[in-house]
């Protein structure tokens, strides 16, 4: 592999311009994708295998013609304090704002009146009613002129006085994320400024990390509608591409200079950079790419498409450090280098030059890095404790874990979706925002009457159940529609037992009458959703960390180094859900966070942050402890491999920890709350992994085992491949071709930065 990835290197740097031109042509040919693909008409949602989605595929089946795509909205009408809504000029405001939707646009399929005797939406106090209009097209194909439409509704109302709001997806909109993500882009620059101590060094890392996510990004926008990718898809693909482009850039980068240092020539440290944290790079990129495309398993198409996305991005920032940034190195120059770091290798140059001496590089020197590492050695058990209990502490809230997915109620109160679900909750009712649908299956039923009535009546005893609408045969009078109206609000407890409860009953009429009672709607499809999350949670991490496990023993040639990393990356992302769960579900420092309304954590966060988290903290143990790797090889003692690894590997692990949290806190002023809540956990996980388990508790763990860490049975060794990660088959060839020269042609050359 090291080998292999050397050549990469070299010719890399030797054909830069036409390794350069490439990737500007596949930026461009991917631009000129998105911008001609059509829109995402769609951003369905499906979860195979429940009971929700069967009685989905049943209506799809059984109404046909009635699409289930289409986009939805309600007005909400609350009358004038001391008014009703029933008022003879409140109620003609009301019907003529019905009249004018109906008018507003040829892609409405239905408006409502809200003073219909067959179908009335007024609340029982009469102070409260509300419009509901459907569309004969998704939220992504309504044009500007339907939207407007809609905006516009009810403002000759509120100039009379009248509250009017507007809820539903019809006005959905992309996120937006705000001010701060450009701001985690700056912290970044700055970082990777004080980190090189050079422009052109810090700035090679975000050029190329924008150009692979520009290409991912570009290429999910042009597969959008044909894959049928959500508005998440690109998100996620971004902010993980970002993150991952830049550190892997860092990484060889620093490498590349560290090789410079040591008197090679550019095109021979370019070679060298690539084969040895190139190496690391690609099986660090591999443990993201596992990670994120077993979210596979999950078997849910939507995040299935999120991880695969992502996945691809993150293979596309691998290629991109191994061959673009070589080519960048080359056009780079000596400018790659701090000026002071340039006068100070001329000044040793002619120094030597002067006294016959051969300049060979600079000399080890200490960092924070060796002093660090040195004082965990010296109080290893002190510094283990401090991090397992201080990790341990925060993750307790994760006990107390609520899953849901979001819906309107948990938007900022200063929306209109917002006001329109609070108008709603308060006029009929909380669990009014979140109906159940009833689907009744009657092919296999002798007195279909008689079943409708019973099951009816028997919810309609259930403590949890305001209202049962009376069923809606079809046509075809095989089967039949009712909604049930919960007493509770959507996300609650009760709602989900009362699910349940509905369920049981209709396995009892299934065995009895034959007919078969399905639950779905909104409500039902979140509860299914987090269930199934749940269920794959414990699959997805054992096959997710037993992968990675393997491949992390192939790289370390050890057994407890990749189990220490498992363990390790366990408690960091327990932590982290600890820091979501108070932060989202119990609102402590929410306000800091943009978080208005506290709630059940998104039923997606716990497996997404997994996966993701599992492959970024993979990437510091990978870089951090494969430089101790190689210096144990090479003959240095284990407490000397540990210091040796921080001193080359800490400053930059630490920059790639601090851009990558800049990176994904930049995502927490995102308007949309998944974004923010998948921003923020990521962050914060981030900065558990980095800075408590790989820079704290792996050098203590690595001090009390000594040798041990390194034990791996011989016949495991001669069984496993051997990908020379640290370099050393590299190494002994190159030194070996050297030899052969009889010159030494590295040991007389210097390097004139």
């Amino acid at each position: 592999m090291a080998t292999f990835l050397y050549s990469i290197g070299r010719f890399a740097f030797r054909r830069r311009r036409l390794v350069a031109l490439v990737w500007v042509a596949l930026l461009a040919i991917a631009g000129v994708g998105a911008a001609t693909a059509s829109t995402a008409t769609s951003n369905s949602f499906s979860i195979p295998g429940t009971e929700a989605q069967r009685a989905f595929d049943l209506l799809e089946e059984r109404y046909p013609g009635q699409s289930a795509d289409g986009a939805s909205a309600r007005v909400v009408f609350k009358a004038p304090e001391g008014e009703k809504i029933t008022a003879p000029e409140n109620a003609a405001e009301v019907s003529g704002i019905v009249k004018e939707l109906q008018d507003g646009s040829d892609q409405i399929a239905s408006v409502a009146d809200p003073f219909d005797k067959k179908a009335p939406a007024v609340s029982r106090d009469g102070t409260t009613a509300y419009i509901s209009v459907t569309y004969d097209v998704s939220s992504f194909e309504l044009t500007e002129e339907t939207r407007d439409s809609l905006k516009n509704a009810g403002n000759d109302a509120r100039e009379g006085g009248m509250t009017v709001e507007i809820g539903g997806d019809a006005l959905m909109v992309m996120p937006e994320t705000g001010i701060t993500e450009v701001i985690g882009v700056v912290v970044a620059g700055i970082v990777l400024v004080i980190t090189f101590g050079s422009l052109v060094a810090a700035g090679l890392p975000l050029i190329t990390a924008l150009i692979g996510v520009g290409i991912g990004v570009s290429a999910i926008t042009a597969l959008a509608s044909v894959m049928d990718l959500g508005s998440t898809t690109a998100t996620l693909a971004m902010m993980i591409g970002l993150a991952v482009g830049i550190d892997y850039a860092l990484f060889i980068v620093s490498r590349y200079r560290a090789e410079l240092a040591e008197g090679r020539e550019r095109e021979e440290a370019a070679g060298r950079a690539v084969g040895t944290a190139g190496s690391a790079v690609v099986f660090a990129g591999l443990t993201v790419v596992i990670a994120l495309a077993g979210l596979t398993v999950v078997n849910i198409p939507i995040l299935t498409k999120m991880g695969l996305a992502a996945a691809g991005t993150v293979v596309l920032a691998v290629l991109v450090a191994i061959t673009l940034i070589p080519a960048f190195l080359g056009f780079a120059g000596e400018r790659i280098v701090s000026r002071k770091d340039r006068k100070a290798r001329k000044a040793a140059a002619e120094q030597a030059a002067a006294t016959g001496e051969v300049l060979v590089g600079d000399a080890p020197r200490d960092n924070g890095g060796t002093r660090w590492s040195r004082f965990v050695q010296r109080r290893p058990v002190m510094v283990l404790l401090a991090g397992v209990i201080g990790l341990g502490v925060i993750a307790i809230p994760a006990a107390s874990l609520e899953m849901g997915l979001p819906d309107d109620g948990a938007q900022p109160t200063s929306t209109s979706p917002r006001k329109a679900y609070d108008l709603l909750s308060d006029g009929f009712g909380p669990g009014f925002n979140g109906p159940l649908v009833g689907v009744v299956d009657l092919k296999n039923s002798d007195d279909q009457d008689a079943v409708l009535q019973r099951i009816t009546g028997e919810i309609q005893k259930n403590d949890h159940v305001a209202i049962v609408t009376p069923p809606a045969p079809n046509d075809a009078g095989d089967t039949a529609t009712f909604q049930v109206i919960p007493k509770d609000r959507p996300n609650s407890t009760e709602t989900e037992t009362l699910v349940h409860d509905i369920r049981d009953l209709g396995d009892t009429l299934k065995s009895e009458d034959g007919a078969e009672v399905f639950v779905t709607g909104a409500t039902a499809m979140n509860i299914d959703f987090s269930e199934k999350m749940n269920d794959a949670l414990l699959p997805y991490l054992a096959l997710v960390v037993g992968l990675a496990f393997l491949l992390l023993m192939v790289v370390f040639r050890s057994i407890l180094v990749p189990l220490k990393a498992a363990l390790g990356f366990l408690l960091s992302v327990v932590a982290a859900l600890g820091a979501v769960v108070a932060v989202f579900q119990w609102g402590w420092l929410g306000g800091l966070f943009g978080v208005e309304q506290p709630g059940p954590i998104m039923s997606v966060m716990p497996i997404l942050m997994v996966g993701v988290v599992f492959g970024l903290a993979m990437d510091y143990e990978v870089f951090l402890v494969t430089r101790m790797r190689e210096a144990y090889v090479h003959g240095e003692s284990p407490s000397e491999a540990i210091t040796t690894g921080f001193r080359h590997g800490a400053r930059v692990v630490t920059a790639a920890a601090v851009i990558m949290i800049a990176v994904f806190a930049g995502f927490i002023g995102s308007s949309e709350q998944m974004i923010k809540m998948i921003g923020f956990g990521l962050a914060i996980a981030v900065f558990f992994d980095a800075f408590v388990v790989r820079m704290a508790i792996v050098p203590a763990v690595l001090a009390l085992l000594g040798k041990r860490a390194w034990w791996l049975p011989r016949w495991l060794d001669r069984a496993l491949p051997d990908f020379d990660v640290e370099g050393d088959k590299l190494r002994k060839k190159l030194d070996g071709d050297a030899a052969e020269g009889g010159s030494g042609k590295e040991e007389r050359e210097t390097v004139s930065v």
